[in-house]
């Protein structure tokens, strides 16, 4: 498939050649061009000859010549060169499948794109690659991959992805591995499916495919209220949640004896169910896991502790933070820290239940703005309102359920201060900056 064109930046290496918008990119120094991995692969090279097709048709040759790595500046109609892959499972406990009708149709979209794994860090199951495909990875050395595991005993995978080719992936895992790629995993466990032996043999199976296999977190099972008809599950609570804490905790002792790395990392929120404290910064060895919510809170106590030390003044006016139970006494301690400090701080910190999802889903991240309308009205919030930047789509300001910021601050009567996912500009908000 061929890559149309639509723009070529200035002062790039294709800028002033013989390149128009409307051509399409055909091959790169003799190379087909699939997709942007094939694109990005061949055209590292110094010196390239792209084979170009007009609108009408024509053939082009055109030269380039550029410091290796270097991009050669071709903005293509889309990004993958190619369209982007669904997912193919049926996962037991698909957070998708547990989402409310009537949300905006792109959040019901299952990605399952491995080049996006590579290129955003997406965490795919590999269920939807074939073998030509898996050879192609392992010949571009695509490196590294997250790939969501899950459970390595072949029943109990097939139960999870419901497929019959779940077992594949692991093959390919294996042949990634033989062709030098590296890997992060993630396991979403859940209780009386893929915990206790079945997530030692898991953890034993990756452990053994060290270094290839980087880090692996350990997530427990997300559940909303919308549930109807999909397979039955039950969440962690303090005594299982308690367990697998410490169970992935010794394997990780074993691998860093071993291997000089922990390895497996349960998630913040397994140690808030199980009501233990979050591990200190040590233990996460440099956070190779922080998007999977592997010492984020952590990271964000140590952020601002630092920024609180190096502070010199604080305003008065008072605010308030809306979040989730779950960093709730993350936040408060930090908050604590900063009244201690300043005596002149007033803010008040407020826990939103989650209704549009269901009050077991206590993260900040799945707050939608008729939570925080719901809770927050009526509330003396002080000057400001102080919201975490993970409420809100990615580069936008509308919530999951389709409200802006606007729409929030014009029902509250205050204005919101968004914070970044970022302990310093959390202390930087409290202290009116």
């Amino acid at each position: 498939m061929s890559a149309l064109i639509t723009q070529i930046d200035k002062n790039s290496p294709a800028a002033g050649r013989n390149i128009k918008p409307g051509d399409a990119l055909v091959r790169v120094n003799g190379h087909k061009i699939k997709d942007v991995l094939d694109y990005k692969f061949y055209s590292y090279e110094p010196r390239l000859l792209l084979e170009l097709h007009s609108p009408e048709g024509k053939i082009k040759l055109v030269r380039l010549n550029k410091p290796a790595g270097a991009d050669p500046g071709l903005t293509f109609e889309t990004y993958l060169m190619d369209r982007q892959r669904a997912c193919s499972n049926k996962c037991v406990f698909c957070f998708i499948d547990q989402l409310p009708r009537g949300m905006r149709k792109t959040l019901y979209f299952k990605d399952d794109d491995i080049r996006l794994s590579f290129l955003q860090g997406n965490y795919v199951t590999l269920t939807n690659l074939n073998k030509d495909e898996i050879e192609r990875i392992a010949r571009l050395r695509v490196s590294p991959l997250n790939i969501s595991v899950h459970a390595t005993d072949p029943e109990v995978r097939s139960l999870i992805f419901g497929c019959k080719n779940s077992g594949a992936p692991l093959l390919a895992m294996r042949r990634f591995a033989e062709a030098g790629i590296t890997m992060n995993c993630q396991i979403v466990c859940c209780p009386g499916i893929n915990d206790g032996a079945v997530l030692e043999r898991t953890m034993t199976d990756l452990g053994d495919m060290f270094p290839r296999v980087l880090s692996v977190s350990v997530v427990p099972v997300g559940l909303t209220k919308h549930r109807e008809g999909l397979h039955p599950l039950r969440a962690f609570d303090r005594p299982s949640a308690s367990e697998t804490v410490r169970q992935v905790e010794r394997f990780g002792e074993k691998c860093l004896k071993q291997y000089g790395t922990r390895l497996f990392y349960p998630a913040d929120e397994l140690y808030l169910k199980a009501g233990l404290p979050i591990p200190p910064e040590s233990f996460y060895e440099g956070y190779p896991q922080l998007e999977n919510g592997v010492g984020m809170l952590r990271l964000l106590t140590t952020e601002a502790d630092a920024a609180l030390e190096e502070a010199d003044g604080a305003g008065s006016a008072p605010f308030s933070i809306a979040t989730g139970a779950a960093a709730f006494d993350c936040l408060q301690k930090i908050l604590n820290s900063a009244e201690e400090k300043y005596v002149n701080i007033k803010g008040k910190l407020i826990a939103v239940r989650n209704d549009f999802f269901g009050e077991a889903v206590d993260v900040a991240g799945l707050l939608t703005g008729g939570d925080l309308i719901r809770r927050l009205r009526g509330e003396a919030l002080g000057e400001r309102l102080l919201l975490a930047r993970n409420m809100l789509r990615h580069g936008e300001n509308v919530f999951l359920d389709d409200l802006t910021l606007e729409d929030v601050s014009n029902a509250l009567g205050v204005p919101i201060r968004v914070v970044e996912q970022d302990g310093s500009d959390l202390v930087r908000a409290i202290l009116g900056d």
